[in-house]
């Protein structure tokens, strides 16, 4: 039984050794991408309040549109990854997923609260409301549901094999509500406008390099973020499992 376990207890530090050794180049990648999402978002506040014209309309609050769409495009993005890693454990076995996975669920969940929030300020701006059961607004708010869920399921169930493919099937199920929200403007009528981003004249052009830099400025925040997210995955596991080993 001690050699047993001694034996277990090699395989797993192997595997962890193995692990870190591949994900060594992190540190470099994570540098520079916390140096370029920095940079990016220094020039997007700068594009937001210098560059982009005011709105004849909506005036000022306007403005909370370049932080309100990057939110949500990274509440829905990070809910994919979740599936997309999840679907990867559930073929694989290979943990290194479920890592992604848990780190892409934690981050998305803020996006997806942001995403609410800036839109309900914004919402309370033009519509004189903070909150309508407008179509998307709906489905959003579906989503932070699905993802409170997922949280709340890995916390209960713990850092345990049976945790991470109930998260991976819970994640592929949910990932359905990402489409239904992109598409809810077309499919219902809906306070929000329909897309407008790729429509030739919808916008001007400094709105749309304004929303895209922001775009690309708040991915890459994301993607630094994810890395961190990443690593701590790993060292709580690799903890969990040293525990194990001491008892």
């Amino acid at each position: 039984m001690a050699l047993a376990k001694h034996e277990t207890g090699i395989e797993q530090r192997d595997a962890g050794h193995t692990s870190k050794r591949k994900d060594a180049h992190f540190p470099y990648i994570s540098l520079l991408l916390g140096v370029l999402s920095f940079t990016g978002m220094l020039v997007s506040i700068c594009m937001i309040f210098l560059y982009a014209p005011m709105d004849a309309v909506q005036g000022e609050p306007q403005r909370i549109f370049y932080f309100h769409v990057p939110m949500a495009w990274l509440g829905m993005l990070g809910f994919g990854v979740v599936a997309a890693a999840g679907i990867g454990y559930l073929i694989t076995k290979d943990e290194r997923w479920d890592w992604a996975a848990r780190a892409s669920a934690e981050l998305g969940a803020i996006f997806i609260t942001l995403a609410l929030v800036t839109g309900s300020i914004w919402g309370e701006t033009i519509w004189g409301t903070w909150w309508t059961w407008d179509a998307r607004l709906t489905t959003t708010l579906i989503l932070w549901f699905i993802y409170i869920s997922y949280l709340m399921l890995r916390s209960y169930l713990g850092r345990t094999p049976s945790s991470a493919r109930a998260g991976a099937v819970l994640a592929i199920i949910g990932i359905i509500d990402v489409p239904i929200i992109y598409e809810s403007v077309n499919w219902w009528r809906t306070l929000h406008p329909a897309q407008q981003v790729g429509v030739a004249g919808a916008l001007p052009p400094s709105v749309v390099l304004t929303l895209m830099i922001s775009l690309a400025s708040f991915t890459l925040f994301y993607t630094f973020l994810m890395i961190q997210l990443y690593q701590l995955q790993r060292l709580q596991t690799l903890a969990q499992r040293l525990r194990a080993h001491l008892m």
